[in-house]
């Protein structure tokens, strides 16, 4: 796999830094990697995009996902995530996520995170959407990603690992044989470093999380632009799976209109007994699925869906009066503010809630050790797609996965190290030439990118909604290249053209997989194509940004989650 040679319009770095790993992000993933790297003895600088604690982590309320209560066992989790899998994760990347994933909880514990406790002094567990037991630890009722970001953040602090906050990077730097050599990156603001610049090592961990922001409603942060997965294709990584797109059943319904970041409410607000109803107080999950409200989260995001359908509703209803104030107050204060913000109080009326784009169950294609398929490069959390979550990723297995694939990564590069020697070594990037650079949208193409995914490729997609979204990003990005091409003119390099531009790259790949698959599977919806089609469709769509920025699209011949590169020269 060799480099498009494609980077984003900017200017020239104007100063650089060395270190041994540079690790892209500060959520559960990120800072995970980065403490454990530190602890390997590795010199490594930690980019993020606006505060070290402004991730989406902290916005996780449900809580992680591991066989820690009584009588639970690896086993079952494992049966639980393939099932919400739909037939596409790997088997062998679950297996690990959830036998590794019990004792890697307790080291986050170690590092300082405080989970709720039961009365007899262990972890109060709750259950999901999808899971058969109660296995989702969780803190401050339904503050659990705010309590990891916290106890994360203090690690990284208390131990001086180098951080460079609001900063987006822009691309991967490569040396001369093709391998990572670090990043280039924008500083906002003042600081130490300013403007463009720098970061040269041998290995870089992408955890930038998501990139919600694709659509006009969505759970995730502003700052969830799918920067990550823009970068690596640029960087001619291949990235999977990017069409199983999760929307979140139960988010406060906001108005039709609303855009951006929605509240979400927690599926462990159905895991502790809130039913869905219509309009007419009518539990219609009922007879759908054996779980009813717990089933896997694309069942009952069709189920809401299918209502409102039915009955002309903009949305349906989460009825949890029966909790009580004091429930409410003491296990969900985070929702209960959220939604009396919003003039609607969950202890006296049911809440209005509809799906909205929430997690991107595919994403940059890396092994069990994290690794890309470009050398050096690395990937874990939301912007991954390890095999782990197949079709539909299982409630909170999320924050788990992070953490598991950032201790094996940080494994891996500090055996390399030991191996290689990498750390003796400062990579010399090599000059990519100013062409062809990636032309530039201006700031206002990322709300008409934004309307023609939630039209086109939302929770309901055929192949006219797609055909039409693949029209209308096309038109986007064939103006931007003209432009480019024709009188060298892009819009201004800054922030708000950088993230349009890569949210139009990561909307036309989700597209192109979309079109594609023509079966219904897991939270992949086809209207014109109703039912799930193993023959034809049980395997993995894989896509890479050619040199000419046109995309190359094809599917596995079989299920499994084909290896890496570097899997393959092991």
């Amino acid at each position: 796999m060799t480099s498009t040679g494609i980077r984003l319009h900017a200017p020239a770095p104007g100063w650089s830094i060395s270190a041994d790993v540079v690790v892209v992000g500060s959520g559960v993933a990120g800072l995970t990697a980065a403490l454990r790297c530190e602890a390997a003895g590795l010199t490594t600088v930690v980019v993020t995009k606006a505060r070290l604690d402004d991730g989406s982590t902290r916005w996780a309320q449900g809580g992680i996902a591991a066989a820690l209560g009584e009588g639970d066992t690896p086993e079952q989790h494992l049966e639980d995530t393939l099932v919400a899998g739909a037939g596409l994760c790997d088997e062998d990347a679950v297996r690990l996520l959830v036998t590794e994933g019990p004792d890697a909880v307790r080291r986050l514990i170690e590092t300082g995170a405080h989970f709720d406790e039961s009365e007899e002094g262990g972890l109060e567990l709750t259950r999901e959407g999808g899971h058969h037991r109660r296995r989702i630890a969780h803190a401050g009722g339904d503050a659990t990603g705010a309590e990891i970001s916290r106890a994360l953040v203090e690690a990284v602090r208390a131990r001086g690992l180098r951080t460079i906050e609001n900063a987006l990077v822009l691309d991967l730097l490569t040396d001369a044989d093709g391998r990572t050599a670090g990043v280039s990156l924008h500083v906002m603001g003042e600081g130490q470093h300013d403007g463009v610049g720098a970061v040269h090592a041998p290995a870089v961990v992408l955890a930038t999380g998501g990139m919600g922001q694709v659509f006009s409603a969505t759970t995730n942060p502003s700052v969830s632009t799918g920067d990550g997965v823009a970068l690596a294709l640029r960087a001619g990584a291949e990235v999977s799976d990017l069409e199983f797109v999760q929307f979140h059943p139960t988010v406060l319904f906001l108005g039709p209109d609303a855009e951006g970041q929605q509240p979400l409410v927690s599926e462990a607000v159905r895991g502790e007994g809130a039913h869905l109803v219509d309009g007419n107080g009518v539990r219609f999950m009922l007879g759908q699925h054996e779980l009813a409200e717990l089933a896997p989260r694309d069942i009952v995001a069709k189920g809401i869906m299918r209502r409102m359908q039915e009955q002309d509703a903009e949305h349906m209803y989460l009825d949890a009066r029966h909790f009580g104030a004091e429930m409410w107050e003491h296990r969900f204060p985070t929702i209960l503010a959220a939604c009396r913000a919003h003039g609607i109080d969950p202890v006296t009326e049911p809440v209005p809630v509809a799906p909205a784009a929430h997690y991107a169950s595919g994403g940059v294609r890396a092994d069990s050790h994290g690794r890309t398929t470009v050398p050096g490069l690395y990937a874990c959390g939301e912007v991954a797609c390890t095999g782990v979550h197949g079709a539909n990723r299982l409630a909170s297995n999320s924050l788990l996965e992070g953490l598991v694939y950032a201790e094996r990564i940080s494994a891996d590069i500090a055996a390399s190290r030991s191996a290689d020697g990498l750390s003796a070594r400062v990579p010399a990037p090599v000059e990519h030439p100013e062409k062809p650079a990636h032309p530039l949208l201006a700031p206002e193409a990322r709300f008409a990118i934004q309307r023609s995914m939630t039209e086109g490729a939302g929770v309901l997609r055929s192949a006219d909604s797609l055909e039409k979204a693949a029209e209308q990003l096309q038109r986007l990005h064939s103006e931007a290249r003209e432009a480019l091409e024709e009188n060298g003119k892009t819009a201004e390099p800054g922030v708000d053209t950088w993230e349009a531009t890569n949210l139009l790259c990561v909307a036309r790949v989700l597209v192109a997989a979309a079109r594609l698959r023509e079966e219904t599977r897991g939270c992949h919806w086809r209207e014109d194509r109703a039912e799930r089609d193993d023959t034809h469709w049980r395997r993995h769509i894989v896509v890479r940004l050619n040199p000419d920025r046109t995309l190359a699209v094809h599917t596995t011949d079989t299920a499994d989650f084909p290896p890496t590169r570097q899997q393959q020269e092991q």
